[in-house]
């Protein structure tokens, strides 16, 4: 929309967290939130108006939620054994969470008849929980590449580390789950069948080359994305099985919501019917940034949108403004302004420093952002002017 005979525009890409009401199991959250935004339009405090290509972000738990898409530790218990009828276990590269992982490590034990090999990662996990003092690591003369170490052997190099966050000591936590768990701290895939060929892999996003490798040398190999992941009628159950799942309460998780993207089209459908405006709409989880402090990556769902209409489809299509000011001292506006509508996906100069990235990744950490994970109450989120520009101006709003 490169229509510089619109009106000026002083304010660009805004975002706006929406307060919902608090749902319950099979609630038509498309309804509630059409019906939401609309009374939001009518605001004193803060009146807001869609508009074309506007986003909607709805969170991951709200729709879940709605679902009732939850299952038990004894759900998974129930699809370990059936995986696995015998033998011992390996859980391969899990992280360090109380949160996204006791519980189903719990479950895996309860179903498993033998020993469960927990396969820690270190000096972190992958998404950055740190399980040691890395400084220590550099000091010793350990290999994190190729040595193995169990529990008192690590327990006598490191000592004891506790969470940065949560002051957690993770090797305790997890070990004191059940009593056929041991704990074994290792880097290398291809250790794990020096325990067993029978292995969980539990990364997240490494998740597929860790199965092919494991896959490859020879193991029977499953993923909690294998976990509870097939269309049920007594529990809940996800495309990712229980990657992405959420502690509910001491007998259940909350799974990552299930068809996200036939969600979308039809919120993205019922918005049109009722304002006219055509918009886009996605599902989001985790935000994918980084704690500059921790080093802590807070991003432990498979994706950031598990469905998204295909408008959100992509990576952006910008030039780099300040690149073409520096460039343009005497007539910046009229070279910028040049540029933006003659612009194509070719031209590296003026692109240079925009960080490749798919649209749902950005939008939905801003989303992420937004949202929070406290007491907010604002599960939906509207983010206007996203796909705007410099020359854009304001739009001409029609309604039906």
């Amino acid at each position: 929309m490169n229509n510089t005979n619109l009106h000026p525009r002083y304010i660009g890409t805004s975002v706006y967290g929406l307060r919902m009401p608090i749902i319950t199991q099979g609630a038509d959250i498309a309804k509630i939130i059409s019906d939401t935004i609309i009374k939001a339009e009518k605001s004193e405090y803060l009146p807001i108006s869609l508009d074309n290509k506007d986003i909607i972000g709805i969170t991951e738990s709200f729709l879940a939620r709605a679902q009732g898409n939850y299952v038990s530790v004894s759900d998974i218990a129930k699809d370990i054994k059936e995986k696995f009828p015998t033998g011992d276990i390996a859980v391969a590269f899990p992280i360090l969470s109380r949160n996204r992982f006791a519980k189903i490590l719990e479950g895996i034990a309860k179903g498993t008849k033998g020993k469960v090999y927990v396969c820690l990662s270190y000096p972190a996990d992958e998404v950055g929980n740190a399980i040691m003092d890395e400084d220590a690591l550099f000091q010793s003369n350990i290999n994190p590449y190729t040595d193995i170490l169990t529990k008192k052997e690590f327990r006598e190099k490191f000592g004891v580390f506790h969470h940065p966050i949560t002051g957690s000591d993770h090797i305790q936590m997890y070990e004191e789950i059940a009593p056929n768990i041991e704990i074994v701290l290792l880097n290398n895939p291809k250790d794990i069948l020096k325990l067993t060929n029978q292995v969980i892999v539990s990364s997240i996003h490494a998740r597929q080359r860790h199965k092919s490798i494991l896959k490859e040398a020879g193991a029977t190999v499953f993923g909690l994305d294998d976990i509870c992941n097939q269309p049920n009628t007594q529990h809940g159950w996800s495309e990712y099985g229980v990657l992405g799942s959420n502690y509910s309460d001491e007998n259940r998780l909350k799974l990552f919501p299930r068809n996200a993207t036939s969600f979308c089209e039809k919120l993205q459908h019922l918005i049109k019917e009722k304002t006219g405006q055509s918009v886009e709409v996605m599902v989001y989880g985790d935000g994918g940034f980084k704690c500059p402090k921790t080093h802590i990556w807070e991003f432990a769902d498979p994706v950031v949108s598990p469905g998204f209409t295909k408008g959100l489809n992509g990576m952006p299509n910008e030039i780099k403004i300040k690149a073409i000011a520096d460039n343009h001292q005497e007539n910046p506006e009229k070279a910028i302004q040049e540029a933006i509508q003659n612009k194509n996906e070719n031209d590296d100069f003026y692109t240079l420093g925009t960080t490749p990235r798919q649209i749902t990744d950005l939008v939905g950490s801003l989303c992420d952002l937004t949202t929070g994970s406290g007491e907010k109450g604002t599960p939906v989120v509207i983010v206007k002017g996203y796909f705007d520009n410099y020359l854009t101006g304001i739009p001409q709003r029609t309604r039906v």
